[in-house]
């Protein structure tokens, strides 16, 4: 039996088909080229060569509460019985993206990572899963007795702290300019890239004019996208673009510290998302690491603690084809 499985995403709906025999017929849709989840897995099941299956898991970016859900940094909303009938599903489970990567993490091969620091995993120990995208997610493994059990969270939402002058006024520009909360997601994401950099474009400007009670951008440095910001850090062709990498990754690293104190994380924690892949060599280069570390007295404690970055591509997919095989048996 094969089953339909879908990772939805701020700004990608990744489908695929799962059966016992592996992951086949993947496919990546950007969701501005649709109003909503049912018309791009319609979009997506056109394209199959093969009968459409009537089981279904999706994973999606926010909390799994109810029928209804909203998904987080993008425009649609959905009902699941209503999809579930749409599609002619006659079963459809709803799981948190980063619960679906959690669950991948068993599975993973020595290929598909790329350890950064920290010794070896303690079996059985808890493993943390934290990755900057469109947003942050966070989930957590613990063992039950027999196998890892996933359970998600929302610790992207949890309040960011500044630790230098330089940082407070990151946070101080955001809050005049566009927040009421600075979340860990807010400066630790593609969305927090700009905001880091469009807060220090602000503060060269207020520098310039020799004041700073104003939130108008420095018109001499452009708009950028995060892969603009990205790409001009790592060519070094723009020091406020240095700066503000420099800045996201150190807030992930204490983001994901504090992960790993919190769970008492020896048996790993994964970074997730396409951040910390593109970047290469840079992100096991940065001030992530470092950061990992400050923990004062604790640092000892986080110091074996096996630190990796997941490279396959679609580990989501891998967590959705061990819920949907456990779902049909």
């Amino acid at each position: 039996m094969a089953g339909l499985i879908a990772d939805i995403g701020g700004t990608n709906a990744r489908f695929a088909i799962a059966d016992d025999g592996g992951i086949h017929s993947e496919d990546i849709l950007k969701c501005a080229d649709y109003p909503g989840l049912v018309e791009a897995a319609q979009a997506y099941l056109k394209r199959l060569k093969c009968p459409v299956p009537k089981q279904a898991v999706f994973a999606v970016a926010g909390p799994v509460t109810g029928d209804r859900f909203d998904v987080i940094n993008n425009a649609w909303s959905f009902s699941v019985a209503e999809t579930k009938s749409a599609l002619g599903l006659e079963r459809l489970a709803l799981l948190n993206d980063f619960e679906a990567i959690a669950l991948s993490v068993p599975y993973l091969k020595p290929e598909d990572i790329r350890q950064i620091g920290g010794g070896k995993a303690k079996p059985q120990a808890p493993v943390g899963v934290i990755g900057p995208g469109t947003g942050l997610g966070v989930a957590s493994l613990f063992w039950d007795g027999t196998h890892y059990r996933a359970a998600p969270g929302e610790g992207g939402h949890v309040t960011m702290p500044a630790k230098t002058q330089r940082e407070f006024d990151v946070f101080q520009t955001l809050l005049k300019a566009k927040y009421s909360h600075i979340s860990a997601e807010r400066v630790c994401s593609g969305k927090g890239l700009v905001n880091i950099y469009n807060a220090l474009r602000i503060l060269e400007d207020s520098l310039d004019r020799g004041h700073n009670n104003h939130c108008v951008p420095n018109a001499d440095m452009p708009d950028r996208t995060p892969e603009d910001i990205s790409a001009a850090a790592l060519d070094k062709s723009c020091p406020l673009c240095v700066e503000a990498l420099d800045m996201m990754l150190g807030f992930l690293g204490s983001v994901a510290g504090n992960l790993a104190l919190t769970l008492g994380a020896h048996g790993g924690i994964y970074i997730a998302g396409g951040i910390a892949t593109q970047l290469g060599d840079y992100f096991g280069e940065s001030r992530f690491y470092e950061e990992f570390l400050t923990k004062g007295r604790f640092k000892g404690y986080l110091e074996p603690v096996p630190v990796s970055v997941i490279l396959h591509p679609f580990p989501a997919f891998i967590g959705l084809q061990t819920h949907f095989l456990n779902m049909i048996k």
